[in-house]
């Protein structure tokens, strides 16, 4: 059984477009309906169905549940819709806290009668997603607070510090060494345009903004994130393990390859492997297997291609998928683990270098400053 992307309701699609924080926040979808809530929601709607309670009892329960009073609302219309005679995947088609992806995961469980398993799935699902993006964070923020301790660090030297030096090397007329005159001249810089290098930074966000949904930036960011050393890598890896989880889940509920390909393709955002799914999606279409449509994409592993053979010829996409997952996941978390290691240090070892070079910078003419004042 296959269904077409195209008979969605045009309401739905597009909802699409403001769900693409989907992949960019780690699978987020907004601040009113985080991961961590769906993954609440689906293991508690397995629980209680798995009890034996009716999807609009248990579903009542998870509203009377809710603190705050917008997603009790939510709730409350959904349950609403599911009095009306709707089923669930068709009461969360317009509404913009759930994806496509939930939509036909759901759908295919209403179906085929495996909606119990859907649910647990979808759960599984979202605490992965949630893992993930604890591991990415793990990794970068503890750097990440050491260079902005750094740049600060720097900031209040150039600041307060040289100039303090500054003008007693001139009430003494020292003569300066280069270095030092550097230094004193990056302060001068700075004190004088401050504002400047605020006004950059805002400018900056700004742009981002403005062009962060454009195709030539989505490309331009992408590549030089991938030539990125370590960080390259490690980023391609959680999109491919967000890949495979996904259609894990997918053929898990029963949807068709191909189908599950073009779901994972409109909700990915991430531009080299979106332009490799479609290829991909064209290539099966032209009657290749999933293996041959994947081989010869650099973002894919040979390793990921081999196992995806085996697939095609045991017909065991998700028990594959799923092995692939836990594998991916297996090598976020090392690579973290690696990233933080060496980052640590040799941001340390930089910003220990920046400052030294200040140090002697002021500290050379302090020899002559004593034989002058001699």
């Amino acid at each position: 059984m296959t269904f077409q992307l195209k008979n969605i309701p045009t309401q739905k699609k597009e909802s699409r477009f403001k769900m693409h924080s989907f992949l960019r926040k780690e699978i987020s979808f907004g601040a009113s309906f985080s991961n961590k809530k769906k993954e609440a929601l689906y293991v508690e709607l397995n629980v209680l169905l798995s009890a034996g309670l009716t999807l609009k009892g248990a579903l009542q329960l998870i509203a009377d549940s809710q603190k705050k009073e917008k997603e009790k609302v939510l709730f409350e219309e959904i349950i609403l819709k599911l009095i009306n005679g709707q089923n669930l995947s068709a009461a969360i088609l317009t509404k913009k806290e759930f994806s496509e992806y939930e939509y036909h995961a759901l759908r295919i469980g209403e179906q085929t009668g495996t909606l119990q398993r859907v649910t647990k799935e979808l759960g599984t699902f979202y605490k992965k997603k949630n893992e993930q993006r604890r591991i990415v964070v793990n990794a970068l923020s503890y750097p990440i607070v050491v260079l902005c301790t750094a740049f600060l660090a720097i900031l209040f030297m150039l600041q307060f510090v040289v100039p303090m030096f500054a003008d007693i090397f001139k009430q003494n007329k020292v003569e300066l060494p280069w270095i030092t005159k550097a230094i004193m001249n990056a302060s001068d810089l700075f004190s004088a345009y401050w504002w400047g290098f605020i006004l950059c930074i805002l400018l900056f966000i700004f742009l981002k903004k403005t062009f962060q949904k454009k195709i030539w930036y989505r490309k331009l960011m992408s590549k030089l994130l991938l030539k990125t050393p370590l960080i390259g890598d490690f980023i391609r890896k959680v999109k491919i393990a967000q890949f495979t989880q996904a259609i894990t889940l997918l053929t898990g509920a029963k949807v068709p390859l191909l189908n599950g390909i073009q779901l994972t393709k409109n909700m990915v955002d991430f531009y080299p492997l979106e332009t490799t799914l479609e290829k991909v999606e064209h290539d099966i279409l032209q009657g290749k297997s999933l293996h041959q449509s994947m081989d010869g994409h650099k973002i894919f592993d040979k390793k990921m291609v081999s196992l995806i053979k085996v697939a095609d010829e045991t017909n065991q996409n998700e028990t594959i998928f799923k092995r692939l997952t836990v594998q991916y996941y297996e090598e976020i978390e090392y690579k973290s683990k690696m990233i933080s290691a060496i980052i640590e240090p040799f941001i340390i070892l930089i910003l220990g270098a920046i400052v030294a070079v200040i140090l002697i910078a002021m500290y050379l003419p302090m020899f002559k400053l004593s034989t002058v004042i001699s």
